[in-house]
Formats: C-alpha cells, sequence, structure tokens
C-alpha cells in the first residue's frame, strides 16, 4: 500500500521514487505477478504464491508522475483508490497537502496497468460515522464517479483502514456493502492474505514506509510485518 511520492523525501506515507523503482524492480526480476482486484473475482486460486496486489492510496498528482512510469517499465498493474470529493483538489486531511489528480487525469490512465476503486467520498474514518453517514457518502462517491465517467471498479479501501469493529455495527456495515454491490473491502492489518479470501470485506493490506530499506521490503512482502 503506496500514497505520496517524491524525487528524492522518503518517510512515512511519503516514498522516493527511487526506492519504488527498487520495490518495483525486485517484484519484477523475482518472478512476480501482479493483479487487479476485479482480476481476482473470477479466479477460484492463483496459479502462484508470489502473486500480489499493489495499491494506491487518495489519487495523488505524484502518483501519475512517478508511479505510473514505473508501473509501465516493469510490466505491472496497480489498482488506484480515490477520494471523490476531492478531484482535482489537495488532500486536505494532511498538513501539508499535495495536489490530487482531476478526473480528466485519471481517465486518461491506461486501464491495462492502472485499475480505480473507491476510496470512500469524504475521506472520513467510517468507524465514526453511523451507517446513516456511511450510506449518504457511499451515494455521494456513486454519484460523482458516474457523473464523471471514471467507471471505477466494485473495490473499496476504507480510509485510514478503519471500520466498525464491533457488532451489530460491524456486520451492518458488511450489509451495507453487499447491498451496494461492493465485491471487496479493504483495511491494513500488515498481514499475508491467503486465497480465496475468507472475509472480502476485510482484506489486508501492507504498508510500506519510506524509510524502510529493500531488505525491509523483502521481509514485509514476505511476512506482512516486522518482527
Amino acid at each position: 500500500m503506496y500514497h505520496k511520492i517524491c524525487a528524492s523525501e522518503s518517510e512515512g506515507l511519503t516514498i522516493s521514487a527511487s526506492k519504488l523503482e527498487a520495490q518495483f524492480q525486485y517484484l519484477s526480476e523475482k518472478g512476480y505477478r501482479s493483479y487487479h482486484l476485479s482480476e481476482l473475482m473470477d479466479l477460484k486460486k492463483l496459479p502462484s504464491k508470489k502473486s500480489v496486489v499493489i495499491t494506491f492510496d487518495d489519487g495523488y498528482v505524484s502518483q501519475l508522475e512517478y508511479a505510473v512510469p514505473l508501473l509501465e517499465k516493469y510490466h505491472l498493474k496497480a489498482t488506484f483508490f480515490i477520494p471523490l470529493k476531492y478531484l482535482g483538489q489537495t488532500d486536505a486531511w494532511n498538513t501539508p497537502s499535495y495536489p490530487l489528480m482531476t478526473a480528466e487525469q485519471l481517465k486518461s490512465l491506461n486501464p491495462d496497468n492502472i485499475e480505480l476503486g473507491y476510496h470512500s467520498y469524504a475521506h472520513q474514518k467510517y468507524n465514526e460515522l453511523s451507517l446513516s453517514e456511511i450510506a449518504e457518502d457511499t451515494r455521494k462517491a456513486f454519484e460523482t464517479d458516474s457523473k464523471n465517467e471514471l467507471s471505477l471498479t466494485s473495490t473499496l479501501a476504507y480510509p485510514y483502514g478503519k471500520f466498525p469493529r464491533k457488532n451489530p455495527e460491524k456486520e451492518q456495515f458488511f450489509n451495507h456493502l453487499k447491498e451496494q454491490q461492493f465485491t471487496y473491502g479493504l483495511r491494513i492489518g500488515n498481514r499475508v492474505n491467503h486465497f480465496p479470501f475468507k472475509n472480502p470485506f476485510e482484506i489486508n493490506r501492507i504498508d510500506v514506509k519510506g524509510e524502510y530499506s529493500l531488505k525491509k521490503f523483502q521481509r514485509k512482502l514476505k511476512f506482512g510485518k516486522l518482527f
């Protein structure tokens, strides 16, 4: 799971272009196969343990500048998760804030490399919202997707990885996702997934911090966590 990319800075949620390239090069040279999440919907099993889903959150312009050329260079696929309220604006939830892609920039992406998914509408923590507030956020996200003809896939990455953890709120949340025809919901978790997924609305993602060395990236890829 990636966020911002920078020419040189590499810390926290920002990774340098050189470190990102080293990681992509490692995946390519070691024979990893990348998948779009939408491809998994039609599979019963994966042909190799060396299978990855690469995701980028928030739709930063820096992803267009740095990640897209590297994905093409190393023949990798990725899913970009978009908070639809902020198309062409900045990530207002961060300080300082950084520019996000416009609808036109998102539509210019090659679908062979990049697919788009939902990152909510307003980038709020679902575990702090009522079910009716979540439903309204979903409605606005669908409306914005349709208006801008983005053709997002039926995948949702929870902002901050947060979602209701206790019943009945958790069950109600998952029922809402089913009713809205979401196929997959992504948390963070920092664990390696097993496919087919045990729960399609609790898919784990592994965060990749900017300060990680290539060795640490390799360890995260294998175990999900650093020990």
